[in-house]
C-alpha cells in the first residue's frame, strides 16, 4: 500500500488569541497540521522539538520580538532550515520588511491580509523548502559519490602500483645487462617507455582527485634548480628523441636555489616536456632556464617551445583547466587525460610561482613559461661534503613483500647491487627474520595480508630498536599514507613503484 504522503506542519506564533485562532482556522481548513505559540521562548522550544516546516511569526511579541526569535532560529543548526513568514499589523513600512528579510526571514506580510495570499505564501514557502530540501540530498549524494570515487582510485592505483612495481624493478635488472643484440635492446626501451607512462598515468589520476580535494601537500627543502633538471635531461632526452624530434637544452652554470619539493617540481618539468614532444610532429623542443632579477626579487624561469600543433586562440583561455584537450579529434592519437597541465599550474602557484601559454595558433607551436621564486643569497645551502656513504657498500636489507614477482625481481636487483637479502612474505615472517638477521635496513610493504606493514614497523620498533632503518612500500601515495607510515615508526615512505634511482637513493642515506 502506498505511503500517505505526510501532511505539512505550519506553527503560529502570535500573542493576539483572536488573530491566532483565526489564522489557525485558515491553515487547517486549507489541509496543514497546526501548531501555536504566543510568545517567542514557547516557539523556540516548540520549533526545536518539532520542526515544523513553515513557522508563520508575528513581529510583536510579549518577551522577545520575532526579529529575534527568526534570528535565534537560524543559528541552532536544528531549526536553521525552517521556513519563516514574518506578519505584522505595526511594523508595516519598507524599512521593518528590509529588516525582517535581511535578519532571515523568508517573506513578509503585512496585516490585514487576504485568508489566500496567507495560504498562498505558505504554499509558496513549503515549494522553496522542497527544493531546498531536494539539493541538499542532492549535494550529500555527490559528496558520498566523490568520496566512493576517490576510494575506488586510491584502490585503483595500489592494484595497478603492485605489478608496475615489479615490472619496473625488472628494467632496472636488465638495464644492468648489455641487450643482445638491436632488436632486444628495441623491446627493453618499449617496456621502459610504457612502463614509466603507465605509471605517471596513474600518480597523475591520482592528484587530480587531491587536487580538488585539496589535499596536496608540499615536501619543502633547498632545491637546486640547475641540478635537478640535469638529471631529469637523462629521462627525457630519450623520450623526446624516441619521436624523432631535437630537444635543445640552455641551463645556467649556476645553481638555482628555491624552497621547494624536488619531486613536484619534477613531475612540472616532466609534464612540459613531455607536453612539448606529445604534440609536436617534426622539428624540435627547446628548454631555456634562467635567471630574471636580483637579491628579493630573483626569479627562475623555464621556457618551454616546440614546434608543434599549436594552440587555437579560442583553446588558449582554458589549457590549464580540468579536462582541456588540445587534440579533440576522433582518433585522439595525442593520448592523455588532459590533466597534465592543470597539475602544472596547481603545482607551480604551490611553490608561489605563475604559470603562462602562448601561441600563434594552429601550426605555429606553443609556449609555456614557468616562474618560481628563487631563495635569498644567505638561505642558499652550503656545499655538501665529500664524506657520503657508498650506496653500493654491502648491506644486511630485509625484504617484506607479499607478491611473489614484485619480491623476486627487487630481491634480485638488491643482489645485483652486492647486497646481502633475506626475504619474507608476510609479516609475521619478516618480524621473524628480522630478529634472526638483524639487518641494516627493512623493506616493507603496507598491504601484507594478516600481519600488515604498520603493525610490522611497530613490532620491530619495539623488538628490535631506532637503529634498524624503515622503509615502507605501498600503493597509496597520499598524504594521509605517507603521514600514518611515519606514525608507525617508518623513516622513509615509498610509493609504488619504486624507481631503482629512487631506491638507490634510500640505500645512499642510510
Amino acid at each position: 500500500m502506498a505511503e500517505e504522503p505526510r501532511l505539512a506542519t505550519v506553527l503560529n506564533v502570535n500573542d493576539d488569541e483572536a488573530n491566532r485562532y483565526l489564522v489557525n482556522r485558515i491553515l487547517e481548513m486549507s489541509g496543514y497540521h497546526v501548531l501555536e505559540a504566543a510568545t517567542g521562548m514557547a516557539a523556540l522550544l516548540l520549533a526545536e522539538e518539532h520542526r515544523p516546516d513553515v513557522i508563520v511569526l508575528d513581529v510583536k511579541l510579549p518577551d522577545i520580538s520575532g526579529y529575534e526569535v527568526c534570528a535565534r532560529l537560524r543559528a541552532n543548526a536544528a531549526t536553521a532550515a525552517i521556513a519563516v513568514m514574518h506578519t505584522s499589523a505595526t511594523f508595516v513600512t519598507a524599512d521593518k520588511k528590509v529588516q525582517g528579510l535581511e535578519g532571515g526571514a523568508d517573506a513578509y506580510l503585512t496585516q490585514p491580509y487576504e485568508p489566500s495570499e496567507l495560504i498562498a505564501t505558505v504554499r509558496s514557502l513549503l515549494r522553496l523548502r522542497h527544493a531546498e530540501q531536494q539539493a541538499r540530498l542532492r549535494t550529500d549524494q555527490l559528496i558520498e559519490m566523490d568520496r566512493r570515487k576517490d576510494e575506488f582510485l586510491a584502490m585503483l592505483a595500489h592494484e595497478l602500483r603492485n605489478p608496475l612495481a615489479a615490472i619496473m624493478t625488472a628494467i632496472g635488472i636488465l638495464e644492468r645487462k648489455a641487450p643482445s643484440d638491436t632488436k632486444e635492446a628495441r623491446m627493453h626501451g618499449i617496456i621502459q617507455r610504457q612502463t614509466h607512462h603507465l605509471a605517471r598515468l596513474v600518480d597523475d589520476l591520482l592528484d587530480v582527485s587531491r587536487i580538488t580535494r585539496g589535499k596536496v601537500e608540499l615536501r619543502t627543502e633547498p632545491v637546486n634548480l640547475t641540478e635537478s633538471f640535469q638529471q631529469l635531461l637523462a629521462i627525457l632526452r630519450p623520450r623526446v628523441e624516441a619521436r624523432g624530434l631535437k630537444l635543445e637544452v640552455h641551463l645556467p652554470r649556476t645553481p638555482l636555489w628555491l624552497e621547494g619539493d624536488a619531486t613536484r617540481l619534477e613531475q612540472v618539468f616532466t609534464n612540459l616536456v613531455d607536453n612539448a614532444a606529445k604534440y609536436t610532429d617534426e622539428g624540435s623542443v627547446t628548454v631555456d632556464l634562467f635567471q630574471e632579477g636580483v637579491d628579493g626579487n630573483a626569479q627562475a624561469v623555464l621556457r618551454v617551445k616546440d614546434t608543434g600543433i599549436g594552440i587555437p586562440p579560442e583553446k588558449l583561455p582554458a589549457m590549464f583547466e580540468l579536462f582541456a584537450q588540445a587534440d579533440t579529434s576522433l582518433e585522439r592519437s595525442r593520448g592523455g587525460l588532459g590533466i597534465g597541465l592543470t597539475l602544472v599550474r596547481t603545482l607551480v602557484r604551490m611553490h608561489g610561482g605563475t604559470v603562462e601559454a602562448t601561441s600563434g595558433g594552429l601550426g605555429q607551436g606553443s609556449e609555456f613559461v614557468v616562474r618560481l621564486p628563487l631563495i635569498p643569497a644567505d638561505r642558499v645551502p652550503k656545499t655538501l661534503g665529500a664524506n657520503v656513504l657508498d650506496s653500493r657498500r654491502a648491506r644486511r636489507i630485509l625484504l617484506v613483500e607479499d607478491n611473489s614477482d614484485a619480491r623476486q625481481s627487487m630481491r634480485d636487483l638488491l643482489e645485483l647491487w652486492g647486497h646481502q637479502v633475506a626475504v619474507a612474505q608476510n609479516g609475521v615472517q619478516g618480524v621473524e627474520l628480522a630478529l634472526e638477521h638483524a639487518p641494516e635496513l627493512a623493506l616493507v610493504d603496507i598491504g601484507l595480508p594478516g600481519l600488515d606493514g604498520f603493525q610490522v614497523a611497530r613490532a620491530l620498533r619495539a623488538r628490535v630498536g631506532q637503529n634498524l632503518r624503515l622503509v615502507a612500500l605501498s600503493g597509496y601515495g597520499d598524504p594521509e599514507a605517507y603521514q600514518q607510515a611515519l606514525k608507525a615508526g617508518f623513516d622513509v615512505h615509498l610509493t609504488k613503484p619504486v624507481r631503482p634511482a629512487d631506491l638507490d637513493r634510500v640505500l645512499s642515506n642510510l
